[in-house]
Order: structure tokens, then sequence, then C-alpha cells
């Protein structure tokens, strides 16, 4: 079985469609975790609702937490989880309908990978991300947090609760530390809708041409917080 784990924080107005996608795909041995990380936006006033129009099989649990951040809201469901393969998925995600068959097909070919990402959108933006790469992962990040998960290959303390962006990053980083590797599925299974966390993405050359935008200034720290968690700068 998968466990689903959605954190959502003020995203009431676009888990319906994350759920909507969820209950569509094609492999249906799963369970849904959501972690309310402290909304505001009546989010039980939409999901209440949704969830007694549902005529489904699949098990659903949602949490509450005083807003403590996306990777505790992860940990909180990953506790609450039973199993064997863990999908972290963002509240602003909708999924190919055939994408966790697919995910879970890949990561029984490949016994060697403890985890398989795939490409996905950002609004109409292609994310290719390409195969995996120790050396790649070690200076920058390029593998989305929507990954299948072995459970046996999660990390013992979880989701590093101190770190506030390029967690996803933080996470391979620490798997690849214990010889945990992925393997990259090249196909686009998931769409994100803009608004969410990465929606601060810029072109590539920003980075180096614009160094005066706050949000070039506040990714350039946070890369620079993991490379030094991980002895990488």
């Amino acid at each position: 079985m998968i466990s689903v784990i959605i954190p959502i924080y003020n995203q009431a107005d676009k888990i319906i469609a994350t759920l909507d996608g969820l209950l569509k795909q094609s492999y249906q041995d799963f369970e849904i975790i959501i972690v309310n990380d402290g909304s505001r936006d009546n989010l039980d006033g939409i999901l209440e609702p949704y969830l007694k129009s549902l005529n489904t099989e699949i098990s659903f649990f949602i949490l509450h937490q005083v807003n403590k951040g996306a990777p505790a809201a992860r940990n909180a469901g990953f506790k609450k989880s039973r199993g064997q393969y863990l999908f972290f998925c963002d509240a602003d995600a909708v999924l190919d309908y055939q994408a966790l068959e697919i995910m879970l097909a890949n990561l029984n070919n490949h016994p060697e990978a403890a985890y398989v990402f795939s490409s996905f959108y950002w609004g109409r933006k292609i994310f290719r991300v390409g195969p995996f790469d120790d050396n790649k992962l070690k200076q920058m990040p390029y593998i989305h947090t929507m990954s299948l998960i072995r459970r046996e290959s999660f990390p013992e303390n979880g989701w590093d609760e101190s770190i506030k962006k390029l967690q996803d990053w933080d996470l391979w980083l620490t798997m690849l530390e214990s010889g945990k590797r992925g393997f990259w599925i090249n196909q686009i299974l998931f769409k994100i809708s803009p608004g969410g966390h990465i929606s601060s993405w810029l072109p590539s050359f920003a980075y180096s041409l614009l160094p005066f935008l706050p949000s070039v200034q506040k990714y350039k720290n946070a890369v620079k917080i993991v490379k030094t968690k991980h002895g990488l700068l």
C-alpha cells in the first residue's frame, strides 16, 4: 500500500483538484493522510462536504496541528501512515491518472533504487529533471518532493523541521549520505499550479544577472544552509 501524505496550509481552493486526481488513479491501493498545518481559509468547511459525498473504499485521515511548516506536517503524516511506500503530495498538484501505477512499477523494476521521481509541469513550464546523478544532486536541487519512496529507505528522523526552504533537496542529500539513490522516470506525471511552494521560480539567468532580487537572495541563502549542513561548501 502507498501512503499519500498531503501537508496543506491555506490552499483549500486547490485541494479538491488534488484529491480528484488521486481518486481517479489507475492504482487504488493507497491511503490519503491530509495534515492541516494551521490553515485559516476554511479548509474543514471545504473538505467535510467533499468527503461525505465520496463513495470510495480508500481510507482518509485528517490531522490538525498549529502552523509548524511543511516538514513538520509531513512528519506528522508519516507517523500516522501504514504503507510500504510513501508519497508526499503537494496540495496544489494534480497527478496523471497513471502516476502512482507507473511509479510503483518502476520502483519494483529497480530494486537498487530507494525512490523514483519524474518530470513535471509547473504551470505551463516543463521541468524535465533528468537521470539521477550523485554529483548533480550535491550541486543543486533538481528532484521534486513528489517522489515514491520505499518506507525502509526513509530517514529515521524524517524531514528536517529546521530547514525552511529546499526541504526536498535536504531529504535527498540525507538519503544519499546513507547510500540511498533514486531512479528517474522519463515521463511527466504531475502538474503543479502556480502559487504554491515553488511559485517563486525564476529563469536560470536571473540567479547570475539579477543577484539583487529578494527572491534570488533568499534562494542563495537557502542553498548555503543546505550545503553547509551536508558539508558541500
